[in-house]
């Protein structure tokens, strides 16, 4: 097995795709398809199976990729240590999250502090169970997400099925965002008595629009008026248009969102917001950092509340 092999498999499992990794690695498709089947046959393991809906991979090699990650990485490192060149490698780092400010502000933190000519970083604002997906199948290194005494019994299970780890970042007592200019802001707290006159805004869920996948605490109580959107940016237009509502942690980026006010909601409930990583993936460099400026960012915006 070398490196280069370590490399191969590596880009496989970031594209999801034999074609698509041979294209981005400038090799014809049977020599990556060649250079798979004898890493696996050297570890004796499958890494990935072929499917009907493309690229799969196994449990096995999940662990597996866990290794090769570190060995590229510590391979990398020590030619740029002992080596003339200047450049160092193209770094890959990706987010899956529920739609948090304060998950965008780390990222946006990472980016300012990371100094290179070239990166390539994703930060995915995604569904609940996709999230869930992603870093299950390493598409994405960190996954943001929340618990609370409804949902967690679903979420966990998942989580295990899928060789997950929780790590708490904060709890929270529900808040409900809205405009600057909703007549609510001027409460010191809000019940549901108040909100009814207002549309209440939520993420839509796709094909897992459970109550446990929702991103909202509450979602199984009835509403009058209710409105289902797909991204964060079309929930704060409608909160401002329409003096609309959601339910979240409070914690928003007073920096990226200046419209938006969090108003305490008077319910006897709390919020445990974490990030999932795959128990068998060391965290790469680039993700402690990011979790370190996630933790910076939910205490900069706690202050204010």
């Amino acid at each position: 097995m070398t490196l280069q092999q370590l490399k191969y498999v590596i880009e496989v499992a970031r594209s999801r795709s034999i074609s698509k990794a041979a294209q981005n690695l400038f090799i014809s498709q049977p020599s990556l398809s060649n250079a798979l089947k004898e890493v696996e046959k050297e570890m004796g393991i499958t890494i990935f199976s072929r499917t009907n809906k493309g690229i799969m991979i196994t449990v096995e090699g999940s662990e597996f990729l866990g290794y090769a990650r570190q060995v590229v990485e510590q391979a990398e490192l020590l030619e740029n240590r002992y080596t003339n060149t200047q450049q160092a490698p193209q770094q890959h780092f990706s987010v899956s999250a529920q739609h948090y400010a304060f998950a965008v502000s780390a990222f946006v933190q990472l980016l300012k502090d990371y100094d290179r000519e070239e990166y390539e970083f994703t930060l995915r604002e995604t569904k609940t169970f996709e999230i869930i997906d992603d870093v299950k199948n390493l598409r994405s290194e960190i996954g943001i997400l929340y618990v609370n005494e409804f949902n967690h019994k679903v979420i966990h299970k998942f989580l295990r099925e899928g060789n997950l780890i929780f790590h708490e970042l904060f709890e929270a007592k529900p808040h409900v965002f809205i405009s600057s200019k909703n007549p609510l802001v001027k409460k010191d707290y809000v019940t549901f008595s108040d909100l009814i006159p207002y549309p209440y805004l939520s993420f839509e869920q796709g094909d897992y629009n459970s109550f446990y996948f929702s991103e909202e605490i509450l979602s199984t109580l009835s509403r009058p008026k209710n409105i289902r959107v797909s991204d964060r940016a079309t929930l704060f237009n409608l909160l401002i248009g329409l003096n609309g509502y959601t339910i979240s942690t409070g914690v928003i980026s007073h920096e990226l969102n200046h419209d938006i006010i969090a108003v305490p909601l008077n319910v006897d409930e709390r919020i445990t917001v974490g990030y999932i990583t795959h128990k068998n993936v060391t965290n790469s460099t680039l993700a402690n950092i990011y979790i370190q400026y996630l933790k910076e960012s939910i205490a900069e915006e706690q202050s204010h509340l």
